[in-house]
């Protein structure tokens, strides 16, 4: 049994960790987890209930950013981070964080078809979906990596919110948004965790429903 256990659901944001995982290289567990069953096994790892979540050992991980950013330390062979003390260490954390933040938080609030006011703006972190977008647009148009020039694991975790976020409208289609997107989904290992997902839910679709 291998010592990384991954939790997900393959219609989640667990696609993003399946992802990472198949950057990282590392054999690992799957454990599917289904909505809303509240299994005391899995609210033992995450109290939340909510997929993905990652248990390393006794390390536990959730929340995408935070199991991104812990792969990539965790395996540093893999090459999914800038070197601890590298001036590449600043974008990197800044856009990890950018879409755990402000991204998560106004595609959120899109996809409810909330639009906060100029009054409310200033008490969210993020202000607007416009400075959001613009922000990330005027940081991406001429990059194509977010921090020095290779991927990391923050390259992943942006890609997949623009990529989902404009799939489902949630996220306005930009050039830039739509190249840089296009890019690093193409990776081999983006393309393998697109299929076992896509594959599970397949199975999970052939299934006969429980007698009642």
């Amino acid at each position: 049994m291998s010592d990384l256990v991954f939790y997900t659901h393959p219609m989640s944001r667990g696609r993003i960790i399946r992802w990472m995982l198949e950057e990282v290289g590392q054999p690992y567990e799957t454990v599917l987890v289904e909505w809303g069953r509240n299994d005391p096994a899995f609210l033992a790892v995450n109290p939340m209930g909510k997929v993905p979540a990652v248990k390393h050992g006794d390390a536990v991980v959730t929340e995408c950013g935070a199991v991104c950013a812990y792969l990539a330390d965790a395996f540093p062979q893999a090459g999914l981070a800038p070197a601890h003390g590298s001036k590449e260490r600043a974008p990197y954390y800044r856009w990890l964080f950018f879409a755990a933040g402000p991204i998560e938080q106004a595609a959120g609030l899109a996809a409810m078809a909330v639009q906060p006011s100029a009054e409310q703006e200033a008490m969210l972190g993020f202000g607007s979906m416009a400075r959001v977008l613009n922000a990330m647009e005027g940081y991406l148009k001429d990059r194509e990596f977010v921090a020095g020039d290779r991927f990391s694991a923050a390259d992943l975790y942006l890609a997949s919110h623009l990529a989902w976020g404009m799939q489902f409208g949630t996220i306005e289609k930009r050039p830039a948004f739509e190249a840089y997107a296009a890019r690093h989904t193409a990776r081999p290992a983006a393309i393998r965790a697109a299929e076992i997902d896509d594959g599970i839910i397949a199975q999970q679709q052939k299934q006969p429903e429980p007698a009642e």
